[in-house]
């Protein structure tokens, strides 16, 4: 059940990082983020009202799991931060894919932090990840996007980190708080400290780049609501590894992918198929791994 669960938060994400790259395309990352974090904590609010009143939840009423879940929400906004300029300017089929290598990450932590051990399948899928993420790279260097050039790959690289992060510090939160609580409250977090950001950087630099209203902006959220209720839930499942479900999440670069060659037009594609390719069939290792 957790792996179906982690490839419906797959789809999603998908869909999201096409409603993101619609969404800032000549507009304000700043207020398109700061949209969708509104967004998202609306679609939340619900959630935390019933909690309240009913007393459903035990987070509402303790100041440290209020500091847990404030720390969660500063790491995904810094990488979000991240991620949003990075998408702007980077072509899909390479800010995917660089994206695609954070379950890499999140199987170091989680190798050292929760203990989690890997079947052979598993471990042949991880190893198709670090080849799939060596391959893009030298790909996005024949565009001029290389890692010794290109500060736009190394904000797509440090929102990819921080996501990893991110994915090892959900594991432990759900060990101890019901998944919709923990997605509802950082919602609300994320808000405030994205607004008083907002805040801070409009008076120290002004705007530059006007913001545009799209109706892809409150997509970004209701795809990414979805993608993380999935997530937590299946995290929250009992055997469920963070490893691979990170791993299986990253499959959402399916859809980003075919969208920026179909609709974007984006250039080697030859060569970035064949590394989507590679990513797949780790992809696939991973779930056969975890079916045994």
């Amino acid at each position: 059940m957790w792996v179906l669960l982690a490839t419906l938060s797959a789809l999603c994400l998908g869909f999201y990082d096409v409603m993101k790259k619609l969404s800032v395309n000549g507009n304000n990352v700043l207020g398109v983020l700061f949209l969708n974090t509104l967004f998202g904590a609306l679609l939340m609010l619900p959630v935390i009202i019933l909690g309240l009143c009913h007393g459903n939840y035990g987070l509402g009423n303790t100041l440290e799991g209020h500091g847990y879940i404030l720390l969660k929400s500063g790491i995904v906004l810094s990488s979000w931060l991240l991620g949003y300029a990075s998408i702007k300017h980077l072509p899909l089929t390479i800010a995917g894919p660089v994206n695609a290598s954070r379950p890499v990450l999140v199987l170091v932590g989680a190798l050292l932090i929760f203990g989690e051990r890997l079947n052979l399948w598993q471990w042949a899928g991880v190893l198709l990840g670090f080849w799939s993420l060596f391959f893009i790279s030298r790909v996005g260097g024949k565009e001029g996007f290389s890692l010794k050039h290109s500060k736009w790959v190394w904000m797509a690289i440090g929102a990819t980190s921080l996501g990893a992060v991110s994915a090892l510090y959900d594991k432990y939160l759900l060990t101890r708080f019901e998944p919709l609580e923990v997605q509802a409250w950082y919602s609300l977090y994320q808000l405030v400290i994205m607004g008083v950001t907002v805040f801070i950087i409009m008076k120290m630099s002004g705007v530059t780049t006007p913001l545009r209203w799209r109706w892809t902006i409150p997509l970004i959220s209701v795809f990414l609501t979805v993608a993380d209720i999935a997530y937590f839930y299946s995290l929250s499942i009992e055997g469920s590894m963070i490893a691979v479900v990170s791993m299986i999440r990253r499959g959402s670069v399916i859809v980003s992918f075919f969208y920026g060659v179909i609709a974007l037009h984006e250039k080697n594609i030859k060569l970035k198929l064949i590394d989507l390719t590679l990513l797949l069939i780790g992809l696939s290792f991973l779930v056969i791994g975890s079916l045994e």
